[in-house]
Formats: structure tokens, C-alpha cells, sequence
């Protein structure tokens, strides 16, 4: 089975990296650091030195979605500074620019108490889960007001 994974606001990378180990066939890294995606660059090469299965995009989280317009990702790990205004500006760009391929989840990591969740359109949560002082948020694509697949979400995650 093809896997492409998108790691959104990719800090050191480990979430691209454990992907890369699993298989996936193609991990894109977004960090706004350039300390960061030296980091990344570093950690995924031990992984796949050829490079051939990863490509780290540098920049402004929303800014580098807008310019992803157009390609769909199976897996899409978020976790953005927990005090930052990305949430809902992030969630809008992966709805409106189709970024969450069919059968995809797409999980948001977050302080329990620091997010309110707003309804996007497409995008429906289908499991929460609360670790302490972080919880996960995995959301499916709604496809006429049911979810796109019927299997339980979050079990590939």
C-alpha cells in the first residue's frame, strides 16, 4: 500500500522519521526553522540516504500548504507550537486545497485545554485521545455527510 505522509510543523522531524521507517513512500516536511530542517535533513538521510522518499520545505507552515495545493497526502501529522494561531488557519488550507486524500487521516496534536475546535466543512474529528497535557484530534474527509471510509479512524496512526 502506498503511504504519503505530510508532517506539519515537523520540529525535529521524528514523526517524518518513523514514517520513513515504516515504509511510507513519500514524507514531506514542513518546519518554519532552518536549524530545524537542517535537523530533519540530517535525521531522514539516516533513514534514506538517498533522499529519494523526502523532501523538507522551509517557511511559513500556511504559505508552504498553499504551495502543496494539488498533491493528497494518506497521513498528515500537525503539531504546531501550542500557543500558536495555527490551527484553524492550517485546517482551512489542508480542507480548501484538498490535501487529505480519501481514506486519510489526519491528526492534530494540542493542549487539551488551549484549543477550540471549529467545524470545517470537509473535515470531520472521528476520535480524540488525551495523554495529560497533550491530546490528538483525527479527522477523516466527510463525503456527503458520512465519513469517506467506514473502518474505524486513527488505527494506522
Amino acid at each position: 500500500m502506498t503511504c504519503r505522509w505530510l508532517d506539519l510543523c515537523a520540529g525535529s522531524g521524528a514523526m517524518g522519521a518513523e514514517a520513513l521507517c515504516r515504509g511510507a513512500d513519500w514524507v514531506v516536511g514542513i518546519e518554519r526553522s532552518s536549524r530545524a530542517c537542517a535537523l530533519i535533513r540530517s535525521n531522514w538521510q539516516q533513514v534514506d540516504p538517498s533522499e529519494t522518499s523526502f523532501q523538507i520545505l522551509r517557511g511559513d507552515a500556511i504559505a508552504q500548504l498553499n504551495k502543496l495545493a494539488g498533491q493528497q497526502f494518506d497521513r498528515i501529522y500537525f503539531d504546531p507550537p501550542y500557543d500558536s494561531d495555527l490551527y484553524e488557519l492550517a485546517l482551512v488550507a489542508i480542507a480548501n486545497h484538498s490535501l487529505l486524500a480519501p481514506g486519510g487521516e489526519l491528526a492534530v496534536e494540542h493542549h487539551p485545554h488551549r484549543w477550540t475546535v471549529k467545524p470545517i466543512p470537509s473535515l470531520e474529528i472521528c476520535r480524540e485521545k488525551v495523554y495529560g497535557k497533550t491530546a490528538l484530534k483525527f479527522y477523516r474527509l466527510v463525503a456527503d455527510g458520512e465519513f469517506s471510509s467506514s473502518q474505524d479512524c486513527g488505527q494506522d496512526f
